[in-house]
């Protein structure tokens, strides 16, 4: 299986799931297609101002099931698991950026940067489709790639 199929994947759930999630008053924050070991694994992550309950989970978790297996979107048997993005929540769309424009934020490179930082904390002050820019802790202000990075995750326990 390619990377083109895992995309194609993420696509149609998304496509199909996006409605029902927010017909219930939540925002569809990402979906994820993913193999851990020999398992796969479709990670529906839903949000609400409030704050997202074990209800808002099991009650997507029912909503989704029958219109997914009626789609079939995917080939090989997989566990559907829908949860809240967490405190530390992970940008990756270009709304999460554009949301959290202000925000504290941790940042891990595959690579040291320039200042020999592979991981660094700051706020995040701009950004655009492919880079976003962080003025971080140590006084620098570092634009970075979002291909290069790992992660870059809200730091809630400063907000």
């Amino acid at each position: 299986m390619g990377q083109k199929k895992k995309c194609n994947t993420v696509e149609a759930v998304t496509e199909l799931v996006k409605p029902i999630v927010e017909g219930m008053g939540l925002t569809l924050w990402d979906v994820r297609f993913l193999k851990e070991g020999a398992m796969w694994y479709l990670r529906i992550f839903i949000d609400k101002d409030s704050g997202v309950t074990i209800e808002d989970c099991e009650n997507v978790t029912r909503a989704v099931d029958k219109p997914l297996d009626d789609l079939d979107p995917i080939e090989q048997n997989y566990c559907l698991e829908v949860s809240s993005p967490g405190i530390e929540r992970e940008l990756v769309k270009y709304e999460h950026f554009e949301s959290f424009l202000g925000a504290p934020v941790m940042v891990k490179l595959h690579k040291p940067n320039e200042k020999d930082m592979r991981e660094f904390k700051g706020t995040l002050i701009a950004h655009d489709k492919d880079t976003f820019t962080v003025s971080a802790e140590d006084g620098g202000q570092y634009v970075i790639n979002k291909k290069d990075t790992v992660y870059i995750k809200l730091d809630d326990f400063n907000l």
